[in-house]
């Protein structure tokens, strides 16, 4: 049996004639009690009002820019009704026992190949890729008495990390993260000139950064005597490596250990024309050669917002375009977005549940067709940069010849000491599968190194931070609220606004939000932040639920003042019911 009730805004405290800056649910939308219905904003702050209870939308009562206040009406909610929505399929399918799931097909092993040629030099390990896995577990051999071998493809080493990646990013995020500073430091009575961008000194500090880090490694590898081969490595049996350069002169390594780190490379779409220089990955991003005047973003994860965030701030106006519902697919959405508030006033445009389907170079730029409800048919662009992610390299290196499975992906499994399937061959990093992250390499590679040096070591993670380097910040760990309520975990959430964070206001953003989520048990499963530094502060969340930290752990450890790491602090009272630092309406029995 249900019945239809009117939702209204609930006690909101010091908040009256608010605007509704977002309407985050739909008629027909099934809701739990909870979940975020819309975001308002006043002089003081951006708030979400979540719902009582759960239900269907039956009807909207308020729409995006409306006023509201405390015992403003809502929204309409049919409660008792998501059973009864329910195919009766799906009933039946629920009360019978769940079947045993079937084993998962491990990918055929491949007959290796044999070698007799000579071998031009060997080691007792070698490492195929010098990126941060690769050069991680190199030296990290080498300091367990190993004799090691790395071989990069490239001139310098330190992989797509450092040469075309995190650290060449993360230094142009800075300069449009001081000047998007200097812009908004107007409202406060502090106004700077229009900034003048060398984009040929700018290139050149990016790569001086780059620069020292690779050269310092280079440094680390020689006292480690850590030989770098420079070409191209393929496998050509379980003990050879054949390194080409590019003038293609030979050199065979051979090995009694291998740590495959070979990483991987963008994933490019077969439609897109990339001979057009006009067209960029993400590598050819970072090269800054000119500011478009127009740019379109082709996905919208972690890499595109990042690059659309450097892009924006050096003067150019950018439209992202998302396949999936929401912007950095993967995190959690109430932390995602105070950044979707904050570029849809930046940027032209924000497509999502849109896919680009041509793109035509034209002598007046790139036209681009869309396919996506609230998309144009097509567009004009001066520049495109696809950012659809990345595919692994397993494909590449002859891996069938060592007798390594490489799956239909070109992704090599791996155990918990990141054996193969070939017991002298380890593989880590991206080539080993999601999340490709920088810094889960570099726990891997240091796990195949000692594995291979006799020690019992093993890859057991409980959870991987992502952040996304943008304006604000996004970073997360562990669970989000979307999977806890997939898998039907019973949880309890907290979540404190950087709206009452002294420290956040005294640099100019209220945006921000720290959230954190507990298990049945109080124990830490999940956190997100957005907002400055946002990718500083995650570190604490994750030391939290390595150490088994619960709500009172949190809630009890004292934090500086005013600082932002206090938030982390402020939610876990939240979720306990202690917090002080902003009024909680108690709840209704």
């Amino acid at each position: 049996m249900s019945n239809v009730i009117e939702i209204k805004v609930p006690d909101i405290g010091d908040f009256s004639d608010v605007e509704i800056i977002e309407v985050l649910v739909n008629v027909g939308d099934t809701i739990n009690a909870e979940d975020s219905l819309i975001s308002v904003e006043s002089e003081k702050a951006a708030m979400e009002i979540p719902a009582p209870q759960g239900g269907v939308v039956k009807e909207m009562l308020v729409s995006l820019g409306d006023k509201v206040s405390e015992g403003s009406s809502l929204l309409m909610l049919e409660v008792g009704a998501e059973e009864a929505a329910a195919p009766a399929e799906e009933k039946a399918e629920a009360a019978a026992p769940a079947a045993e799931a079937p084993a998962a097909t491990a990918t055929p092993a491949p007959e290796a190949a044999s070698y007799s040629g000579d071998v031009d030099k060997s080691a007792q390990t070698v490492v195929l890729g010098s990126g941060p896995g690769g050069y991680t577990a190199a030296f990290r051999a080498a300091d367990l008495g190993q004799n090691v071998i790395l071989i990069e493809r490239y001139e310098r080493i330190g992989g797509v990390c450092l040469n075309v990646g995190c650290i060449p990013s993360k230094a142009l995020l800075h300069t449009a993260q001081v000047i998007n500073e200097a812009e908004e430091f107007a409202d406060i009575g502090v106004a700077f000139n229009k900034p003048e961008v060398d984009l040929d000194k700018l290139r050149g500090h990016k790569d001086s950064v780059i620069g020292k880090l690779t050269g310092g490694l280079k440094q680390l590898a020689k006292q480690r005597k850590v030989e770098i081969v420079h070409g191209y490595g393929k496998f050509t049996s379980p003990n050879t490596i054949e390194v080409e350069t590019e003038d293609g002169t030979k050199t065979v390594v051979g090995f009694e250990n291998c740590i495959i780190a070979a990483g991987s490379r963008v994933t490019k779409l077969p439609f897109i024309p990339w001979d057009d220089p006009r067209v960029m990955d993400s590598t050819d991003a970072l090269e800054i050669e000119e500011v478009p005047e127009r740019l379109l973003v082709v996905g919208g994860g972690i890499i595109g917002l990042e690059m659309a965030t450097v892009y924006d701030a050096l003067g150019a106006k950018v439209t992202v375009v998302e396949l999936s519902p929401g912007i950095i697919p993967g995190a959690d959405r109430d932390v995602v977005r105070p950044l979707e508030r904050r570029i849809k006033k930046k940027y032209e445009n924000i497509y999502l549940n849109t896919k680009v389907t041509e793109i035509t170079p034209t002598d007046k730029g790139l036209v681009c067709k869309f396919e996506g409800k609230k998309a144009p048919e097509e567009d004009t662009f001066d520049r495109v940069l696809v950012a659809i992610g990345r595919s692994p390299n397993g494909k590449l290196i002859d891996a069938e010849k060592a007798g390594v499975a490489v799956n239909d992906w070109g992704f090599i499994d791996v155990d918990k000491q990141m054996h193969t399937n070939v017991p002298h061959i380890y593989a880590i990093g991206d080539i080993v599968g999601q999340p490709m992250l920088a810094h889960k390499a570099t726990h891997e590679a240091k796990v195949a190194a000692e594995v291979i040096s006799g020690h019992k070591s093993f890859f057991d993670a409980k959870t991987i931070p992502s952040v996304a380097y943008t304006d604000p910040e996004v970073a997360w760990m562990g669970k989000t609220e979307e999977q806890c309520k997939e898998e039907g975990i019973d949880y309890t959430k907290g979540a404190f606004p950087w709206a009452a964070s002294g420290r956040s206001l005294s640099i100019g953003r209220d945006d921000g939000m720290t959230k954190v989520i507990f298990d049945e048990n109080h124990k830490l499963i999940g956190a997100a932040m957005t907002g400055p530094n946002a990718g500083e502060l995650i570190a604490e969340a994750v030391l939290a639920l390595e150490m088994g930290a619960d709500v009172e752990d949190i809630a009890l450890t004292i934090h500086p003042h005013p600082t932002l790491s206090e938030t982390f602090n402020f939610a876990a009272e939240v979720a306990e019911g202690t917090c002080t630092d902003i009024y909680m309406p108690k709840k209704k029995k």
